[in-house]
């Protein structure tokens, strides 16, 4: 499957449901989203990559993420939270959108960051069924996203083995995300998709660090970032 622009809708799920809703702990914001938003999804030294936090990030909402990038260029950044979870589940988000959930009932959703917390997205592993889907794109063999309720719904119906589904997102505006680099608040890592899909959300922050050949031990916080 070649790679496609990326469409996200805006899901009507209700924010208040989950206690990680509040967009105004954002570290940054890339203003209001519309009902539709549409981004070329293209490589560049950022994204499609991880970004890790550092020690001296002390936004308690980003303490030891880890953020799958999928977007970046001049006019600002996209990325979504991967090791965090939120008090929802993934029947109680369907219902709010009038769509049955036939996986596991206690399936939790992720929180994907402060930025607008109504909108979903969702990330899975390789599934042909998905993949047709005209607003699925392949960040890379074994990892697709979307951000639509036709694909929520084919979620829903039969969910695959290897999925995440994500409230809300982080945002940076042009040039934010460079400067935050500059001043140690992340690392960059490469895109694994068995650590988006196969590791646990607590352990996930170590893992990606020790997958660089660092000792998580080593790292001291300098000056804070905030």
């Amino acid at each position: 499957m070649r790679r496609r622009d990326l469409l996200g809708l805006v899901w009507l799920a209700n924010p208040s449901d989950s206690q990680c809703g509040d967009e105004t702990c954002s570290i940054s914001s890339g203003g209001t989203l519309p009902t539709a938003i549409l981004w070329l999804v293209s490589e560049s030294a950022l994204a499609p990559g991880f970004l890790v936090a550092m020690p001296q990030l002390m936004d308690p909402n980003f303490q030891r993420a880890v953020i799958l990038v999928i977007h970046h260029d001049e006019t600002g950044s996209f990325g979504v939270v991967l090791n965090r979870s939120t008090d929802i589940t993934a029947p109680v988000l369907c219902s709010t959108l009038e769509i049955e959930w036939r996986g596991d009932p206690g399936w939790e959703i992720n929180w994907g960051g402060p930025v607008q917390p109504q909108t979903g997205w969702v990330l899975f592993g390789s599934d042909e069924r998905l993949e047709r889907a005209e607003d699925v794109t392949q960040i890379q063999p074994g990892l697709c996203f979307a951000g639509s309720l036709e694909v929520l719904r084919g979620i829903a119906s039969d969910p695959p083995g290897r999925i995440r589904v994500l409230l809300g997102y982080a945002g940076w505006g042009p040039g934010q995300l460079e400067s935050e680099l500059t001043q140690g608040a992340w690392i960059t890592a490469p895109i694994c998709e068995e650590t988006v899909f196969d590791v646990a959300s607590s352990e996930m922050w170590e893992h990606v660090i020790r997958s660089l050949g660092i000792d998580p031990s080593t790292l001291v916080a300098t000056r804070g970032v905030h």
